[in-house]
Order: C-alpha cells, then structure tokens, then sequence
C-alpha cells in the first residue's frame, strides 16, 4: 500500500474575546473578533453550517516559534505539540466581524471547557480552521436533526438555514431542562428534548420516531457509541444513503480529545489492514 500524502496543516487565525455570556449551567458563548479584520473572511464565507474550528491550547513551558504556525509546530517533539479542541461556529458575522462559538463546561476537568468559564475580554487565542462539510439539502422534503449537547451548536445553525415551511424533526439530548436553549428556524419544526437521566437514549428516540414520506437529510453526530448504533439503524433499517446522511461521533465516553483521535486513527489502520 503506498503512503498517503501529510495532511496539510490548517492555517491559524488569532482571534480576541469580546464578551463571555453563560448560556445555561453548562454552556458558555464566548464572541470574539479577529485580531486583523480582513480574516473574517474564510469563516464568513463558508458555505457549511456544521463549520469547525480547532482551539490551539499551547503546552506550557514550549517555546514555539513566532508568528505561530502549524506546520512549524509540529516539527517540534510529539509532547510539544499543541493541544486542540473541536468547536463548531454557531454564528459569524461579517457587518460586525464577530464569529460566536458556544463551549460546553463541565467543571474543572478538561482544557478547553475550563478556559472558556475564566477567559476575560481582550485575551487573544488562535484557532485553526475553518472546516466544515455540511449543510441542510434545500431540496430535502424533510430534515432529521439528530444529537447532544456537543452537536446542539451545529444543529443550531442547521435550523436557521432550513427553508421556510419544510419539516424538521430534531431530537437533541442534554442533561435536563436548564440546558435546553432557544432554537429558531423558519421550517416547521417538531423538537424533542432528552434528559439523560431519563432512562430514554438518542437510538431509542429514533427508532421510534415517526418516519416521514419524501427524501430525508438527517445530520447526526454526539457521542460515538450512539452514533455509531445510529448509523446501523439508519442505513441498514431506514434505508438511508451514505449521501443523504452527515454522521460522526463528535467525542467518546472516557476519552479525551486527543486519546478519542489515536482510537480513531488505530481503528482506521486495522480496517485497511484486513483489506
């Protein structure tokens, strides 16, 4: 098998903190604005609701080289690169120059959820990106809108898009009802709230949902073993097409970013491996 090519490095973006707005008890919007004003462009213009940037949390104590980039970043020892935390931009304006992006706190644990409950306005931080590759089917008869907290801000952006008057059906799960926030969208939308402890899940949600007629777009993404279950009951049950699904675990239980990412890669290799 020959070797893939390195994937590029993405390029980095320093942004400034405006304001900090706590949203519920675990959530907190941080606004910021782009160091130079003209770099607004590439996130303005992507076409992709769920659009991503990577946060760069720089490991203390490295001296990494000025002005800051990738590339040269990751010539450094392993242990030396930064760390990066995925996070989808749920608003970007190019009249203001602002990009919103809404963080996910669960106490004092992890790197960027804890950055995010003390970063005061002025502070300067880089991102990488934008990435991205979806964006509700105009032509869809209906939508399906699918997953937790970690997908809340991309199926956010997904509803303001949706045409006016077409069907939604979202189903989003979060710790209880002082973590459901306020959703807007022209289309005609049915949403159902899940509260973990519950005892209800996203696949059971599902699965007993009631199907529509006409052509789906679904965007599923949350945690990656109910997802993955999802995947199954969606293509092999539903009978849905590869093309008319956007699907991933965004994060999985007891793995942090980086360990989620080596399990991944370490998965992928074993299945080109039997190939």
């Amino acid at each position: 098998m020959a070797d893939r090519p390195a994937r590029k490095a993405p390029r980095t973006t320093k942004l400034v903190v405006r304001r900090t707005e706590r949203l519920s008890p675990h959530f907190i919007r941080i606004t910021s604005t782009p160091v130079s004003p003209e770099d607004i462009e590439p996130f303005a213009t992507t076409p992709y609701t769920d659009a991503y940037v990577k946060v760069v949390f720089r490991q203390p104590g490295v001296d990494y080289p000025e002005p800051f980039d990738m590339a040269t970043a990751r010539q450094l020892p392993r242990e030396q690169w930064p760390a990066l935390r995925t996070y989808t931009l749920r608003e970007v304006s190019r009249e203001t120059g602002e990009i919103v992006i809404d963080f996910v706190h669960h106490g004092d644990t992890g790197l960027a959820g804890p950055w995010a409950a003390t970063v005061e306005p002025g502070t300067e931080f880089l991102v990488a990106g934008p990435g991205g590759a979806y964006a509700p089917n105009p032509s869809a008869d209906w939508h399906l809108m699918v997953g937790d907290e970690a997908a809340l801000p991309a199926i956010a952006a997904a509803l303001a898009k949706v045409p006016a008057g077409t069907a939604v059906e979202a189903i989003i799960e979060v710790a209880d009802a002082s973590e459901e926030l306020p959703l807007t969208t022209e289309g005609d939308l049915t949403l159902r709230w899940l509260h973990r402890d519950s005892g209800d899940t996203l696949p059971d949600a599902v699965r007993a949902l009631r199907w529509r007629d006409g052509e789906v777009h679904a965007f599923v993404h949350g945690e990656a073993l109910a997802v993955k279950e999802l995947r199954r009951h969606l293509l092999d049950e539903r009978g849905l097409t590869l093309d008319s699904l956007s699907i991933s675990g965004y994060w999985r239980r007891g793995f942090d970013d980086e360990a989620y990412r080596a399990a991944k890669q370490a998965e992928r290799e074993a299945e080109r491996a039997t190939v």
